[in-house]
């Protein structure tokens, strides 16, 4: 069975600084029609910054949740931009860490049902400090933990970012 949906019209609903959302109506595959409303997003990078058996976190307030979360160090993806050289500056501009290159893990859909974004997930294990350098909106505090505290964390659900929990995840099925 074919499974594409064709897009019949499109319209945008919202244009904003960091999402346009948009609603198609669509052909289905028995040839009825619905609409899809999706939020378009330029897609962002991670970084699972890990050496000595400590990784590097950022904590900060997420207002959609009305909670600080503790996640790894990420950011949106300027128009154009590769993931990679995204991930770098996001973890420099987030905690001061100077990478010297990032190695893919996967990317990641973070919720197909109605989004296109896409984040990239890095490994960095060779970096040295620098100098933080935050956006002017952006407010987060950089905690590092050891590898097994944050397994704990794992285990218990204290971790809730997905980006998160996918990088770490990844790391400690294939490391060790």
């Amino acid at each position: 069975m074919d499974l594409i949906e064709k897009t019949l019209s499109s319209t945008t609903i919202y244009d904003g600084k960091v999402i346009k959302v948009i609603r198609d109506q669509v052909s289905l595959p028995n040839g009825e029609s619905a609409y899809r409303e999706i939020v378009h997003h330029n897609g962002g990078a991670t970084v699972l910054a890990v050496k000595d058996d400590m990784v590097y976190f950022v904590r900060q307030y997420r207002y959609a949740y009305h909670d600080e979360l503790l996640e790894l160090p990420a950011g949106k993806l300027n128009e154009g931009e590769d993931p990679k050289s995204c991930a770098i500056r996001e973890l420099e501009e987030e905690t001061g860490l100077k990478a010297t290159d990032v190695d893919l893990i996967t990317k990641l859909y973070p919720s197909p049902g109605y989004t296109d974004e896409v984040i990239y997930v890095y490994l960095a294990r060779d970096f040295v400090q620098g100098t933080q350098h935050l956006d002017e909106d952006e407010f987060l505090g950089v905690i590092t933990l050891p590898l097994s505290t944050v397994k704990d964390m794992l285990d218990s659900g204290e971790i809730r970012d997905a980006k998160t929990i996918v990088a770490l995840r990844y790391y400690l099925s294939n490391t060790k």
